[in-house]
């Protein structure tokens, strides 16, 4: 049997072949944005610290690793759960407290839901999915699920919490501006012996209807007391898209 000339495929080859980007030798191909290629592009790669973007977002960090208990106040897009879940990441790893406690009101943005299939944990999990974002970009998700199995890290509905002592534990209340004044009154006094708490909220965004919301008024009461910082972040110092904080000026 003759055998087949690969001079002939080649060349058939060659004739059939186009670049996916016309005028692109095969290197810059490689290398190809779309987005252009432009310099200031936001770095995406993980950092195992993180770093305040800005003075407001440094304060809050100081106060977390130099109080007990910490209030932070401000707009969406601020980065107060973030900071306060890697916070209690790194609390963790250094050895300073034995497990993370998170918590949050299953409260809908608006909108009823109805009622969803699963067990507590199930049902809770839209509800969680900040939580569990944060988590997974500071921990990983193989790690995180272990950490989840072995009650490392627990993530408890706000109604499960009366009646706790919280020892040795970093504890994260997000969301507090959905907490009535009496919610948010039981959650400050769970916090036990070699524990931090920190209350994240923005109380211009509360679903809960009018003059319900206890996070604006717990905030100004414990400003007053010695031992408590209370962080307030302002629309400067949001890290989303830079529209963010423009529509918050107007709306």
């Amino acid at each position: 049997m003759a055998k087949r000339s690969s001079k002939g495929i080649a060349a058939a080859d060659d004739s059939t072949v186009h670049p996916l980007f016309p005028g692109m030798t095969a290197p810059a191909a490689f290398g190809w944005d779309p987005l252009g290629g432009s310099e200031d592009r936001r770095d995406q790669s993980y950092l195992r610290k993180v770093k305040p973007q800005n003075p407001n977002q440094k304060l809050l960090m100081d106060a977390i690793k130099t109080h007990n208990l910490v209030v932070a106040l401000g707009p969406a897009g601020t980065g107060k759960t973030y900071i306060a879940i890697s916070s209690a990441v790194e609390a963790l790893e250094s050895g300073s407290v034995d497990r993370i406690v998170l918590s949050r009101p299953a409260i809908e943005a608006g909108e009823s839901i109805g009622y969803l299939p699963g067990d507590m944990h199930e049902k809770m999990a839209p509800f969680l999915r900040p939580l569990y974002d944060a988590l997974t970009d500071r921990l990983g998700s193989k790690r995180l699920r272990t950490m989840m199995a072995d009650g490392t890290i627990e993530i408890a509905p706000v109604g499960f919490m009366r009646g706790r002592t919280l020892n040795n534990a970093f504890v994260v209340i997000d969301e507090a501006q959905n907490c009535t004044y009496a919610q948010i009154k039981m959650l400050l006094t769970r916090l036990g012996w070699h524990s931090t708490m920190v209350l994240t909220g923005d109380p211009d965004q509360t679903d809960l209807l009018d003059n319900l919301s206890g996070l604006a008024d717990i905030a100004r009461r414990l400003e007053a007391v010695e031992g408590i910082a209370v962080a307030r972040l302002t629309e400067k110092d949001i890290v989303r898209h830079p529209l963010v904080a423009s529509m918050l000026t107007v709306l």
